[in-house]
């Protein structure tokens, strides 16, 4: 069969081997989604189900043939007539189809799951590809169980179905038994003992148990295979199967070395990764390469410094090549002053204002108590009523309200600002209008106020307010953030966090 000899093709089987994971089963509509995803992702074939095995399995091949018209779509049969006739029924409205059959290669299978001897079992073989050779001419072999299959004996029956009209041959590592070296062995083997190797394609499809299916399925290519089966986030039977993030991206990272190109746009790999987690009800694990939620995010202070110094410290990955915006600094108690101020600075804080290391202590007695700092957590910090982190900022010493039906509300308050501490008295048309008239006779200065919003951080009567509010001067824009269980000096703390941002 001619093709590319530097293109890997990429062959998908989510819909198929992926949905064989218990509580993952998908309805048609479901698989049609997933389908046209991963014709935009760019994936060569589609194994879109065993048509034989349901009439749902076969209605998800019919109208995914109709719609998904780019990619192969395949479907899968055992070596019988049965199974054939339905996967190319089902196929009959496919654009470029392709019947993928297949029979156990080792001994442990032919002795103890079809109770029959090589010879049979390499006649019955040859007799599926040439009855599926019937209706399409595009015909992928399995040898299952082909980790475990003897060497000689595997070279002979792949031999036999390429001369039936083999166009694919498949290699699984069904249990995913084999370590690396042993896999990329067996597919060389085959490249140097089989007579008609060159009129087929050598397929890579491997199995998790041992978490080498990445490894094995890489070892393979480099040992002659040019195609790999995968599924999205690794999901399949048992352990799961080669992760198609993984393997394409190890080809990428390292195309200088291994020289194979696919047709994947490796941006949609981390919505699509989404998109079946979601809908198949399989959460990615924290760790996963490639679309982890931890994958691009950093938590150690040693590497976080060296990530904002140059993200190649620490990442051989852009997480923007697969569809994630940017890296993650987490904030932790392992933290260090760098990653602190990367947060500060893109909250809108300006560094040279803020005492950092008074600050920083502070943030690591919260990161002690909390584990994990978010954004809120940081405001909180930063607007806190009683410390300020501003290098010569504006503090409260006290503040009073009074309010009442027969008269305007009044605020008294004591600021320190510029070294001294200074009192004022306002009126407003509430007490935090004149709370903020207050502040302002102070500072000698009016700003615009655009934005101002009040939350509840928990809930009840005796809970924490967040006050947020945009403050503008000299036409330029400044939040500030302030908490208390009082809503007016959140509005005030909020304020002169603005405040400090400037004067």
């Amino acid at each position: 069969m001619l093709h590319n000899p530097n293109h890997l093709y990429i062959f998908d089987t989510t819909l198929r081997d992926g949905e064989q994971v218990p509580g993952s089963q998908l309805t048609t509509p479901e698989k049609i989604i997933i389908g046209e995803a991963l014709q935009a992702l760019g994936v060569d074939i589609i194994e879109a189900g065993f048509p034989i095995s349901s009439p749902g399995d076969f209605q998800s091949v019919v109208e995914l043939s109709k719609v998904v018209r780019e990619p192969i779509i395949c479907a899968l049969t055992r070596a019988n007539k049965g199974d054939i006739d339905c996967a190319a029924e089902a196929l009959k409205y496919a654009k470029r189809p392709r019947i993928h059959t297949g029979i156990g290669s080792s001994d442990m299978h032919i002795k103890y799951k079809f109770n029959s001897t090589r010879e049979a079992i390499l006649e019955r073989a040859a007799e599926a590809v040439k009855y599926a050779k019937q209706f399409v001419e595009d015909v992928e072999f399995y040898a299952e169980d082909a980790g475990r299959a003897d060497n000689v004996y595997l070279a002979q029956m792949i031999e036999a179905v390429i001369a039936a009209g083999a166009t694919v041959v498949n290699i699984p590592d069904t249990n995913g038994y084999c370590l690396p070296e042993q896999y990329g062995a067996k597919i060389r083997f085959l490249k140097e003992n089989v007579k008609n190797i060159d009129q087929a394609i050598i397929s890579v499809h491997c199995h998790n148990d041992l978490g080498l299916a990445t490894a094995n399925s890489l070892s393979g290519i480099q040992n002659g295979a040019r195609q790999v089966e995968c599924t999205i986030n690794g999901i399949g039977e048992r352990a799961g199967n080669t992760s198609l993030e993984e393997v394409v991206m190890a080809l990428k990272t390292h195309y200088q070395t291994l020289g194979f190109q696919t047709n994947i746009n490796t941006k949609q790999l981390y919505p699509l990764s989404t998109m079946v987690s979601r809908m198949m009800r399989m959460p990615v694990q924290a760790n996963k390469a490639i679309v982890g939620r931890n994958a691009f995010a950093h938590s150690s202070g040693i590497h976080q410094d060296g990530v904002l110094k140059h993200r190649e410290n620490y990442e051989i990955i852009n997480p923007e090549d697969v569809g994630i915006d940017q890296s993650e600094i987490i904030l932790t108690a392992r933290s260090g002053r760098h990653a602190l101020k990367h947060h500060l600075e893109r909250l809108g804080y300006t560094i040279d204002r803020i005492d950092l290391d008074q600050t920083y202590q502070r943030f690591l007695a919260l990161a002690d108590e909390k584990k994990e700092i978010k954004d809120d957590d940081l405001l909180r910090l930063m607007g806190d009523e009683a410390e300020t982190n501003f290098k010569n900022g504006v503090t409260i010493s006290s503040l009073q309200v009074i309010t009442g039906d027969q008269s305007d509300p009044q605020a008294i308050i004591k600021l320190n600002y510029k070294g001294t501490e200074r009192e004022a008295t306002a009126s407003g048309n509430g007490p935090v209008s004149a709370t903020i008239k207050a502040i302002e006779s102070i500072i000698g200065s009016h700003n615009e106020i655009k934005e101002f919003n009040i939350h509840s951080i928990h809930g009840g009567s005796d809970d924490v307010s967040k006050v947020d509010m945009r403050v503008i001067h000299d036409n330029q824009s400044y939040m500030g953030y302030g908490f208390s269980t009082d809503i007016v000096r959140a509005s005030a703390n909020a304020y002169l966090d603005a405040l400090n941002k400037f004067v």
